[in-house]
C-alpha cells in the first residue's frame, strides 16, 4: 500500500518506520524541515518538507495514488482539515485522525473519522493498571470505550449463573471456556471450577464487576 503521513514527531516517525519495514511505500510530509530528521537512519521512504494542506505538497507525496492516509501532528485542526481534503477531495480509502487534545476530540468525531485519542487511552489503560489485577485486557475498541477482557471466575462464585455475575447492561458474557473448549454462553450458565469468562465492558461496567466480585459472598 502506499500510506501518506502528515505529521514526523514521535508518533509519526514510529508509524512511517513501522510501515516501512513491512513493505508499504511511505511517504512523510511535515512542514519543519529538522523535524524529518528524526526518521531512522534505515528509513527509505519519500519525505516531503513543506505544509500539509499545499496542493503541490500531497501530490508530491503521491496523494492522488495514496491507499492510506494518517494525520498525526500535535494539532487537532490540521490533523482534522488534512483528514477532510484527503477524504473528499483526494478520496483516499482510509484515513485515520490523531487526537492530539482531548477536548478537540469531538471535533474529529463529527467529521467522522476513524480517531486515535492516545492520550484518553492512555490515561484510561494506566488507571485500569493501578486498580488491583482481578481481570486481563485482551482487547481494546476504538479508544477504549468498549474492552474484552479474560475474568478467571472466583471459587465464591462457583454454581451461580452468569447473569448473577455481570451487571446487567454494563457487562456482556462473549465466551465461555471450560476444559478448554470456548462456546457462546447462556446468561443461565452455571459456572464451574476452571471456567475463564471474556466478556465486553466499559470502563463503568468493569468497575461495577470489580466491586461486586470484592463483595463478601458476591452480593
Amino acid at each position: 500500500m502506499h500510506i501518506i503521513i502528515v505529521g514526523c514527531g514521535r508518533v509519526g516517525t514510529e508509524l512511517a518506520y513501522r510501515l516501512f519495514q513491512k513493505g508499504h511505500q511511505v511517504a512523510v510530509i511535515d512542514q519543519v524541515a529538522a523535524s524529518l530528521s528524526n526518521l531512522s537512519a534505515e528509513f527509505r521512504g519519500h519525505t516531503v518538507q513543506g505544509e500539509a494542506l499545499a496542493a503541490d505538497v500531497l501530490r508530491r507525496a503521491g496523494i492522488e495514488q495514496a491507499d492510506g492516509l494518517a494525520a498525526v501532528t500535535n494539532s487537532d485542526s490540521l490533523n482534522a482539515v488534512v483528514a477532510h481534503v484527503a477524504r473528499t477531495v483526494y478520496h483516499v480509502p482510509q484515513v485515520v485522525v490523531r487526537n492530539y487534545h482531548p477536548r478537540w476530540r469531538a471535533l474529529h468525531e463529527a467529521f467522522g473519522f476513524q480517531v486515535v485519542s492516545s492520550t484518553s487511552w492512555g490515561a484510561q489503560r494506566i488507571e485500569e493498571l493501578l486498580y488491583p489485577s482481578f481481570a486481563r485486557c485482551v482487547f481494546s475498541a476504538g479508544n477504549g470505550e468498549v474492552e474484552i477482557y479474560e475474568l478467571v471466575v472466583p471459587e465464591a462464585w462457583y454454581g451461580r449463573s452468569l447473569q448473577d455475575l455481570l451487571p446487567a447492561g454494563e457487562c456482556l458474557a462473549v465466551a465461555l471456556s471450560r476444559a478448554g473448549k470456548a462456546m457462546l454462553p447462556s446468561s443461565e450458565d452455571r459456572l464451574e471450577a476452571g471456567d475463564i469468562v471474556h466478556l465486553s465492558a466499559t470502563m463503568a461496567g468493569i468497575d461495577t464487576l470489580r466491586k461486586r466480585l470484592q463483595t463478601p459472598q458476591g452480593g
